[in-house]
């Protein structure tokens, strides 16, 4: 299930070392004036409110972002599988989302005799893929991952930029194993969002423990409420990082961890969730044959690393001020001949960058002084200089985002050092 909650929350980015009352920073690091200004995205009400379009700068952050988290999944063991976003509403009906949810999502369209909708979680998709083949307890935990779209249908009131849209791309995966395992694979699940916050180079404000509240929002099974928050219990407890438990802050099938972070204002929304479902294994008659030849039901993992993309994204530009990491930055490097002189070797250097994956630019004279260029280059994380000298010797001079000069070296070395930064998901300037 998504990590967005589905009314009235706003959702930020992590404090960025001001106070949280300099309500000037956190105004030069709101996503929607810095996303609009720096080309990452814009939105246009002939398309709709809450449906952002990204682009080509803000696309190459999101194409960046989201090859790291399927790179991540699939060296953690997830296979990837893709589901339409459409499903028919007696899916939401059995999954429980039309009697739990159906306020958030869209209506029903009806088609050739039937009703279907834009789905508001790819969890039933999942549950549906698992089903349709046999499975043997050996083949547990089966780990599946997806990057897909799905649809909320939020309030007009509460709409704004990338971080409450109506059209949703969330990183989503769901481990199917047997009871045993569960507890691993949670504790799993959270480290690969430790990991992915250090690559990130964001925080988490902190870990929540979000358990049902008064209302008949949720299923009524206490047994299973019972073991889900027990094992939620003790793979936090084994992990750790501090916590506070939240009530009224769970799914309507099971207790999960929320991973909070907030804006320089100090206001929280969730990122990352780890959840525990024993509900819709039941629901969709999930089974796997066990070791004595019986069928056993299993447990379904919920799990999201980054929540939804726009969400993340709108949490980086905030956190970052716009200067990404280098292995995200939209440019990577701006090359800068000192003169048109110098403009075939920094084409030919260009090119080299390409070739190598690296995001790269030319800013020629024609665009101002080399000071100039410098300051409009000022988030690029790296800055390369060819002038008459490093023309002639087949150097770069390298200025890096912090203000760092580095001595003209030899174009090779320096394309080196950037690519393997950039590999490594480094969130430093030099290695």
């Amino acid at each position: 299930m998504c990590s967005e909650k589905p009314r009235g929350e706003c959702p930020g980015a992590p404090p960025c070392g001001h106070p949280p009352d300099d309500r000037e920073e956190t105004a030069m690091h709101d996503h929607r004036k810095l996303g609009r200004e720096l080309d990452l995205f814009d939105t246009d009400p002939l398309i709709g409110a809450g449906l952002p379009y990204w682009l080509p700068d803000g696309a190459a952050v999101r194409h960046a972002l989201e090859e790291y988290i399927r790179t991540a999944e699939q060296r953690a063991g997830y296979r990837h599988v893709y589901s339409p976003v459409l499903g028919k509403r007696e899916l939401y009906e059995i999954s429980g989302h039309w009697s739990h949810y159906s306020d958030d999502m869209f209506p029903p369209m009806d088609l050739g005799g039937e009703q279907v909708v834009l789905r508001p979680s790819l969890c039933p998709h999942h549950a549906v893929i698992y089903r349709s083949r046999s499975h043997s307890y050996r083949e547990l935990p089966l780990r599946m991952a997806e990057l897909g779209g799905m649809y909320r249908s939020e309030l007009s009131g509460v709409l704004g930029g990338l971080t409450r849209v109506r059209s949703i791309q969330l990183n989503d995966a769901h481990i199917f194993c047997t009871p045993d395992q569960v507890a691993e694979e949670a504790r799993a699940a959270l480290e690969l969002i430790g990991a992915a916050y250090r690559a990130l180079g964001i925080g988490a404000a902190r870990y929540r423990l979000s358990l049902p509240g008064p209302g008949g929002k949720y299923v009524d099974d206490p047994g299973m409420w019972q073991r889900s928050t027990a094992v939620l219990t003790e793979v936090l407890d084994g992990s750790g990082v501090p916590y506070e438990a939240a009530g009224g802050e769970a799914s309507f099938y099971g207790p999960k961890i929320d991973v909070q972070v907030a804006d320089g204002a100090g206001r929280e929304s969730t990122l990352s969730t780890v959840q525990i479902d024993f509900h819709q294994p039941v629901r969709f008659g999930l089974h796997y044959i066990g070791a004595d030849g019986a069928k056993h039901r299993p447990v379904m993992v919920h799990r999201s690393i980054i929540g939804s993309v726009e969400r993340a994204v709108a949490h980086l530009i905030e956190a970052h001020g716009g200067a990404f990491p280098a292995w995200l930055a939209p440019t990577q490097l701006v090359i800068l001949p000192v003169s048109g002189a110098e403009l075939p070797e920094a084409e030919a250097f260009a090119r080299r960058c390409a070739g190598l994956g690296l995001r790269a630019g030319i800013a020629g004279p024609e665009r101002g002084t080399l000071g100039a260029r410098v300051r409009e280059a000022r988030l690029v994380p790296g800055q390369a200089v060819i002038g008459a000298r490093e023309a002639a010797e087949g150097l770069v001079a390298l200025r890096l985002r912090d203000g760092t000069r580095l001595d003209p070296r030899p174009a090779d070395e320096v394309l080196a050092r950037i690519a393997a930064l950039v590999e490594a998901h480094s969130i430093e300037l030099r290695s």
